[in-house]
């Protein structure tokens, strides 16, 4: 098992009191396995991402522990994370100019990096030109600013950077999200290649974007509020998702050859609860249409199938 998550409670400091951003999320991601993590704006998703590489400074370890291989990772300690950033797991952000710095060429990025890690420029200079061969990036760009380049050229290339020392898990945090659909496809099936030839051992993809995810995830995971929802092979979160939120998501989404002309597509009602004063209970049950009295009860992830978690107790 490459990753195992148990009960990861996070929050965010601000001037009106704590958001509980994550509350007791617990999964695994197996060896080889592409995890897709979705749902809406301010699910957590992005939250789960960026705690595991402990990449936020307002960000609280409340408890829970991270292991990967093995190890438990030091994700309430930011200096201590420095020694696993980029070998054991790394990060593409959801903005490319997030892990660029404008006023200095990328091959010294690139070399201050790897100095950081104690890894000689030199050594590795080879398969970082096999690395933008594969992105289809000349080795000009080295000598560029990123300012240079266009979007989906910053992407391609912080790819490269996030990878370049084989990290055990790699998080890919909303990376489609400013790019057109044509580019977005290309970017989901590059990562995906990357850990088909081995340059990552797992991955989790970020997204709010089921359809995309569907693509190239062998699990999904949804989350609600901080919380889990659903967990299942990707094909069964598609075909035949068990939880309300769940169901709701996938309704959401158009398809493909289907017009609509005399049915529009359902969003769904309301609006995710304030995590600052979180409701007891399912957090979903204010917008689900199947809630009942026992809904004032937080309802535990159970598997409902093998390899199907679903935290609903009408599931």
């Amino acid at each position: 098992m490459a990753l195992r998550v148990s009960d990861l409670t996070v929050h965010y400091r601000t001037l009106r009191g704590a958001v509980k951003a994550l509350d007791g999320v617990t999964f695994e991601v197996g060896d080889g396995e592409i995890l897709g993590l979705a749902g809406e704006s301010g699910s957590g998703k992005s939250t789960l991402g960026k705690s595991l590489i402990r990449m936020d400074g307002r960000m609280r370890h409340v408890g829970g522990t991270v292991e990967l291989d093995g190890k438990e990772l030091p994700i309430g300690d930011d200096g201590a994370m420095n020694r696993f950033r980029y070998k054991e797991v790394s990060l593409i952000p959801q903005y490319a100019m997030s892990a660029l710095n404008p006023t200095r060429k990328i091959g010294k990025m690139v070399a201050d990096l790897l100095d950081s890690h104690g890894v000689r420029y030199k050594s590795v200079e080879e398969e970082l030109g096999r690395r933008l061969d594969l992105v289809e990036l000349p080795a000009e760009v080295l000598g560029k600013y990123p300012i240079e380049l266009s979007g989906g050229m910053k992407q391609r290339m912080v790819m490269v950077i996030s990878t370049l020392l084989d990290p055990s898990l790699l998080i890919a945090d909303e990376v489609t999200s400013a790019l057109d659909v044509s580019t977005q496809k290309a970017v989901a099936t590059t990562l995906a290649g990357f850990r088909n030839r081995g340059f990552v051992k797992s991955m989790i993809f970020i997204t709010h974007d089921i359809s995309l995810t569907h693509q190239i995830a062998d699990t999904i995971m949804v989350m609600y509020a901080g919380k889990l929802a659903e967990k299942a092979p990707a094909d069964t979160v598609v075909r035949a998702p068990r939880h309300p939120y769940t169901k709701a998501l996938i309704n959401s989404l158009p398809e493909v050859g289907v017009q609509y002309a005399e049915r529009k597509l359902a969003g769904i009602p309301g609006s995710p609860p304030s995590l600052l004063n979180p409701p007891a209970g399912c957090r979903f049950r204010d917008r689900c249409p199947l809630a009942f009295d026992k809904c004032g009860e937080q309802p535990p992830a159970v598997e409902v199938a093998p390899g199907h978690l679903v935290a609903c107790c009408k599931a």
